[in-house]
């Protein structure tokens, strides 16, 4: 069995101490699981402490193999080790080292030794495969490390705060939670099935909530409510999309008016689709557009609004077209556009107003504690795109041709009032109120998300 040495190094700008408390954080794990490699947490420790196990599903499309690694030693503030107890490899060590570089600097080295499963370790296209995709994944955890570090390199930003979240299984939910507790936040979670530790049972639709859910709380994220693009909207199903956000955020509101210390700020989820279809940009102050998302948006953001009179601060975080490899709009196009056939929807002229993932999940953490930020907010990228753009440059960055649409016609007759007002949506929204506040985005363009989300090479 031939054992084979990867290592890698990154400079980050924090003293060693820092770099060893966020790599110590709940939810370090989760953050440095690329979407891309479709790492799926299962069960994972508080922090790498000696002894634990870390527990992951590995997806390649139809299989799911599972990684079982277990840490130590843990020298703090110094190094940690985890070892593979099953998984894909023949056998794996990886060794997380941390060393003073200069003032407020430190060097992070992750150096894995490994071997490859049946003997491919002696076939050299399969052993210069295998490095080639460590250093794809150690370039994104890295990438993203220093990213989040660079916005807080002193301190824990959220020490001492609690902050409760509703949704917390969705797409954006299961990257808060982690980036939150990554921060210093202590997250309590909302859930329909309760019980669990840090977890509170609610039923929006009956307007219950457990007692105590936000006894402490600091800020509530409220990302709950029925997938607007899971299918054709019938009448019933019109209703589920309208009745979840309403009666959900009238529920939360409801118990912020029952707490005896109301949180101090409320963050609801709301869209861009609020706004006007067509030509022309639009900034937070614009007037509300026509169609059935405009009214779900804009009764939404009404009930919201209600917590106001308890003192506490709100704000509606209008977002755009969220970009995440395991979901979304980005996870239902990925399949067709890697089999080379992806390409624009309907004319392709029309607006698509993104955002990445770390971008939205940074305006959810500014939002917690910045006073400035009250009402509505447009979460999305300063540079939008056309619909056309975005799939040229997604094929890109895959290295794949763009060059079968999806027609207008097919899009209405498959989706109906849903694909006019998602797919065919023709909406260009800028972050004014964002940028009037000096927010800085991690990413420069469309291309550098994708590249990084996907595991390419940043230009």
């Amino acid at each position: 069995m031939k054992i084979l040495r990867f290592q890698k190094t990154a400079k980050a700008p924090v003293h060693r101490q820092r770099l060893w408390d966020w790599h110590m954080s709940p939810g370090a794990f989760e953050r440095l699981s690329p979407e891309w490699q479709r790492l799926i947490p299962l069960n994972i420790p508080d922090s790498p402490r000696e002894g634990a196990t870390a527990e992951f599903a590995l997806k390649n499309g139809p299989l799911k193999l599972k990684w079982l690694a277990r840490i130590g030693p843990v020298e703090s503030p110094y190094r940690f080790v985890d070892t593979q107890e099953k998984g894909p490899f023949a056998s794996w060590k990886h060794e997380h080292k941390m060393d003073e570089s200069a003032s407020n600097e430190s060097m992070l080295t992750d150096v894995v030794t490994f071997s490859l499963p049946w003997g491919l370790g002696s076939i050299p296209f399969a052993r210069k495969r295998a490095l080639a995709e460590l250093e794809r994944l150690f370039r994104f955890r890295h990438d993203r490390m220093l990213m989040d570090l660079k916005r807080f390199p002193d301190s824990l930003q959220g020490s001492g705060l609690s902050v409760l979240v509703s949704g917390s299984s969705g797409l954006v939910g299961k990257r808060l939670v982690p980036y939150l507790r990554t921060l210093g936040y202590e997250v309590r979670e909302l859930s329909r099935r309760g019980g669990k530790k840090g977890i509170y049972s609610w039923d929006p639709d009956s307007g219950r909530i457990d007692a105590g859910a936000l006894d402490g709380v600091d800020a509530v994220i409220h990302l709950a409510g029925e997938n607007i693009a899971g299918g054709r909207w019938t009448a019933e199903r019109k209703k589920r999309i309208m009745d979840s956000r309403v009666n959900g955020t009238r529920t939360l509101v409801q118990a912020i008016e029952a707490s005896t210390t109301p949180p101090s700020v409320l963050v609801c989820a709301s869209g861009v689709n609020y706004y006007a279809m067509g030509p022309g940009s639009h900034g937070e102050a614009d007037p509300m557009g026509e169609g059935f998302l405009a009214e779900v948006c804009a009764n939404w953001e009404a009930e919201a609004m209600r917590a106001r009179t308890t003192g506490t601060r709100v704000v509606c975080m209008r977002t755009g077209i969220v970009l995440d490899p395991l979901g979304g709009a980005l996870g239902k196009m990925l399949p067709a556009f890697l089999a080379g056939m992806g390409g624009p929807i309907g004319s392709g002229k029309q607006g698509f107003s993104w955002i990445a993932m770390d971008d939205l999940l940074d305006l959810y953490e500014w939002s917690i504690w910045n006073p400035h930020l009250d009402g509505p907010l447009n979460a999305v990228h300063p540079e939008p795109v056309s619909q056309r753009t975005f799939s040229r440059v997604l094929a890109s960055v895959l290295h794949r041709p763009s060059a079968i649409p999806l027609p207008e016609s097919a899009v209405k007759l498959l989706f109906g009032q849903m694909g006019t007002e998602t797919l065919l949506a023709d909406l260009t929204v800028l972050p004014v109120k964002a940028l009037e506040l000096g927010h800085q985005f991690r990413f420069e363009n469309l291309q550098d998300a994708l590249s990084f989300m996907l595991g390419k090479e940043r230009k």
